[in-house]
């Protein structure tokens, strides 16, 4: 499958239709866009390949776990050329949910999860332990507000494929 693969209109509905739900059953989705599952499970396979879809996660609500505090620490590097090791470093610490080597003034953001302050506290250590940060600069998110995937579809085809799906 070639990596420039051009999505068409039902590629674009499977994708809205999944990233609402993507526990629907082929079968039922293919009703819906008026296609066979078999079609369904045949486009799946070639966005797959094509590393579209790039696999289906289970999201948790970390709060129900336990992990009460969320919080985004921008890192400044020694220097750049630290990021991979940095990276490798941070991949260690399993309260490091996201991190992302960016432009301006911070090297890496990264989003920790932690139960607690004093968890908090614990693993803003384990990471400046890295000798290759200089320091680290913690915001704590008080609320998220916003979470989604973005869409391949007009907002108007969304709330016609929503009505589809009552």
């Amino acid at each position: 499958m070639p990596a420039d693969y051009v999505l068409d209109d039902l590629d674009r509905k499977i994708l809205a239709l999944l990233m609402e739900n993507a526990k629907q059953p082929y079968t039922e989705l293919g009703s819906k866009l008026f296609v066979s599952g078999g079609t369904i499970h045949v486009r799946m396979n070639k966005l797959i390949a094509a590393g579209v879809v790039q696999g289906q996660t289970l999201r948790i609500d970390h709060t129900r776990l336990g992990y009460d505090v969320s919080a985004f620490l921008g890192i400044y590097l020694k220097g750049s050329g630290l990021y991979s090791q940095a990276a490798e470093y941070l991949q260690g610490i399993q309260e490091v949910v996201m991190a992302h080597y960016t432009t301006g003034v911070y090297s890496i953001f990264a989003r920790v999860v932690c139960r607690d302050t004093d968890h908090l506290r614990d693993v803003l250590q384990r990471i400046q332990a890295f000798d290759g940060i200089q320091r680290t600069e913690t915001f704590i998110s008080l609320e998220q507000a916003i979470d989604r995937p973005v869409q391949v579809v007009s907002a108007e085809l969304l709330a016609e494929l929503r009505g589809l799906a009552e």
